[in-house]
């Protein structure tokens, strides 16, 4: 019942099963994979006896792994740590929930499909307590995650401390309510909402998430979705002299950075200190639904577009974003920038990671202009849709269930896997955007078992049947409800008049 599904698996007879339970031998090299299987055993690392023992040998790539567990002993290999933290979320789904602790006898010889397997969580429109984003991030590597996409900041909400700026947190992470329902509903709750993450809770949290595999790469929202920075900084904007509380709706502002020098100024500021906190090799910068009206009304951009040869202010947007690259590439990290509708890719240098949220043409246009992309195409990997017509699912179109999820390929076409620093698919993600899910239960009903099938479109090779994916699934979700992964309550969203909460089933 494994999720996702090995490359090459093949079963045998028997089991392993020593008297003295599961316990764990690391060799040289392979201490801290071996720490993480003792801990979800709850079993002490030994050195000697019948064990499963963790080695690192060459022959296996980047993120593969062999596994071979016969009825005497259990031997998982790997090149890497990276691979050997793979097999281990193998052998701790193979472990069983009741009984006596015992592994199947099998063999298993695995790597993934592509390199980044990531899940955007949006902690901006609702903040989300550290102790679930840890329990997140678990669940991420139990499903062989290994990229969580941690969007910062919007409009409603400034989530991540900055020093030397500290409105950022005391004014931006903060608004008077939220809205109630889908975009545009005029309808709001009355409920003031908040909270920010320290440097110190994030350092914490890439540790815990780097000793299982996954790297979290920070996003910071730019040159809109600012109107929570606007709201602490408004001479960051292009109306220095209005007073703009954070925004309590859905949907895109029409605040937005302006192109002088204290703005960008401020892009160097925050985007360092954020590199300090995240190691990751990339860095998003957001990019996306920028509406350009202030700049067009604002006599410095309109100075600036014709300083630049541009035809009109819009095409400020492609040249703020190549600004922000040249910051990320001096601090010795790599952009990603969401992909808007493919006519700013032309413009925008090709060492700048895109992501395509449009549609999956838009993510192949990228590849052909020089990208590496992460395909992410809405109708198939935005998991704040709805997964049903049942009531009590949240007010957001189009249908998107499992079966889509799972039929979704982010190579169709014959796109290739980017390799090393030339263009092509550099993997797929899920968005998990959270205006109507406040809580986190919200979070976990909208993520599975959406993002088991994803995992798998991630990992495995594209050869499985469907139906074949629910009856591993079915085993697999009891396994989530042991984990807590599930909420225990059935969980309902605000439709457009009512207020977020829950009904037991």
């Amino acid at each position: 019942m494994i999720i996702p599904h090995p490359a090459r698996l093949t079963r045998r007879a028997g089991s392993f099963a020593p008297a003295g339970g599961l316990r764990v031998l690391a060799t040289r090299g392979a201490e801290r994979p071996a720490r993480l299987l003792a801990g979800y055993l709850r079993r002490p690392s030994i050195h000697s006896g019948p064990a499963i023992r963790l080695d690192l040998a060459a022959g296996h790539g980047p993120e593969g792994y062999e596994l071979d567990i016969g009825p005497a002993d259990a031997l998982l290999t790997a090149s890497t740590e990276a691979g050997l933290r793979n097999g281990v979320q193998t052998i701790r789904q193979l472990v069983p929930l009741h009984g006596p602790p015992r592994l199947p006898c099998l063999h298993v010889r695995d790597s993934p499909r592509l390199p980044w397997r990531g899940v955007l969580l949006d902690v901006a429109r609702h903040f989300l307590p550290p102790e679930f984003l840890r329990e997140f991030v678990d669940l991420l590597a139990l499903h062989k995650y290994n990229v969580l996409h941690l969007h910062l900041t919007d409009d409603q909400g400034w989530r991540v401390e900055i020093d030397g700026r500290p409105r950022l947190t005391e004014v931006g992470a903060w608004r008077a309510e939220s809205m109630v329902g889908a975009a545009g509903s005029g309808v709001f709750d009355g409920v003031p909402h908040g909270g920010f993450y320290t440097q110190r809770e994030l350092r914490e949290l890439v540790a815990f998430a780097a000793d299982r595999g996954v790297a979290i790469v920070p996003e910071i929202d730019l040159p809109g979705h600012v109107r929570a920075a606007l709201a602490a900084y408004p001479e960051l904007g292009n109306r220095p002299g209005t007073a703009l509380p954070v925004w309590t709706e859905w949907g895109i502002s029409p605040d937005i950075l302006g192109v002088h020098d204290g703005a960008f100024a401020f892009c160097r500021e925050v985007l360092t200190q954020v590199a300090d906190v995240f190691p990751a090799p990339h860095l998003h910068i957001g990019g996306d639904e920028c509406p350009t009206t202030q700049w067009a009304d604002n006599p410095l951009a309109r100075d600036q577009a014709a300083r630049l040869g541009l035809r009109d202010t819009a095409e400020l947007h492609p040249w703020f974003l190549g600004r922000l690259h040249e910051i990320v590439a001096d601090l010795g990290r790599q952009a990603v920038c969401w992909d808007e509708t493919g006519h700013a890719a032309g413009r925008l240098p090709p060492e700048l990671v895109v992501t395509a949220w449009r549609d999956a043409a838009h993510g192949a246009l990228a590849v052909a202009r020089g990208h590496q992309v992460v395909m992410a195409p809405h109708t198939s990997t935005y998991f704040d849709y709805r997964q049903s017509e049942e009531p009590g699912e949240p007010p957001r179109e189009p249908v998107t269930t499992l079966e889509d999820v799972y039929r979704f390929d982010p190579l169709a076409g014959g796109l290739p896997v980017a390799d090393g620093s030339g263009p092509g698919v550099l993997g797929t993600q899920a968005q998990l955007w959270t205006e109507h899910a406040p809580t986190p239960d919200h979070v976990r009903h909208l993520a599975f078992p959406r993002l088991c099938a994803l995992a798998e479109r991630a990992w495995s090779p594209p050869d499985r049947r469907y139906a074949e994916f629910r009856e591993r699934l079915a085993g697999h979700l009891a396994r989530l409800r042991a984990l807590d992964a599930l909420p225990k309550e059935r969980v309902r969203f605000a439709g457009a008049l009512g207020v977020p909460g829950k009904t037991m089933p």
